[in-house]
């Protein structure tokens, strides 16, 4: 039986290749039903995380609301490594996602004491979220050999976090914040607040009475009649 031409050999190949990623992808998602799902302290109905995932352990500190969808690509860590005890003082879950939250591929949640996730909350790709950081107080003694300080964090429902921002430890965000892409965040931020560079800055804020301060573009985009009004 003759050979098929190089062409036709790699595009049955590649048709092949994709048909089997695909079928990975949907067999290796993981939802509330399946075994690895009931490693979760919590994982709500209808919430998926998406296959490949990225390094997964401390599962049983972890707990994920309702209709959340966790891309692909995503760390979500107690502790440093699995099987970690968890610290003095911190009560589990240590790592909180509210419900129909959606957390942008490449993200990296790590927790070791307490970071909560409200509901309705998005997240762009590789955004970085710890409440743990390394220190260098002692000048004689290596970073890495320093044992780090920790600091809970908080992300009020409602936010967005655009691609590649850091939140750092001891972060308070109020309901409704945007963070700009690349921004690098720590401190306690009010509610409709929208934050932006390294070290992030309140850039824009809401005012009950005065509406957005600096005001915003004079931009009208009306909704398709069919588009879903926000869960609350």
């Amino acid at each position: 039986m003759p050979l098929l031409p190089r062409h036709r050999l790699r595009d049955a190949s590649a048709a092949l290749a994709h048909r089997v990623w695909g079928w990975m992808r949907w067999a290796g998602a993981i939802g509330p039903q399946d075994r690895l799902g009931r490693r979760f302290a919590e994982l709500g109905a209808g919430t998926l995380l998406a296959f490949p995932p990225g390094d997964v352990f401390g599962e049983e500190h972890i707990a994920l609301g309702a209709g959340t969808l966790v891309a692909a690509h995503v760390s979500l860590s107690v502790g440093m490594a699995p099987g970690q005890s968890l610290p003095p003082g911190a009560v589990s879950p240590v790592l909180r996602i509210g419900d129909r939250c959606s957390i942008g591929r490449g993200n990296h949640l790590v927790a070791h004491r307490s970071v909560v996730i409200g509901d309705n909350v998005m997240t762009g790709p590789n955004c970085y979220v710890t409440d743990q950081n390394h220190v260098y107080s002692d000048p004689t003694v290596p970073v890495g050999q320093q044992w780090p300080a920790e600091d809970p964090v908080m992300i009020g429902s409602g936010s967005w976090l655009g691609a590649g921002a850091v939140i750092l430890p001891g972060t308070v965000l109020g309901r409704n914040t945007v963070v700009g892409a690349g921004a690098v965040v720590r401190g306690t931020f009010p509610d409709h607040a929208v934050l932006a560079g390294v070290p992030a800055k309140l850039v824009r804020s809401y005012d009950p009475d005065r509406g957005w301060q600096p005001k915003l573009r004079d931009l009208h985009i009306e909704a398709p009649a069919d588009w879903p009004s926000a869960p609350r």
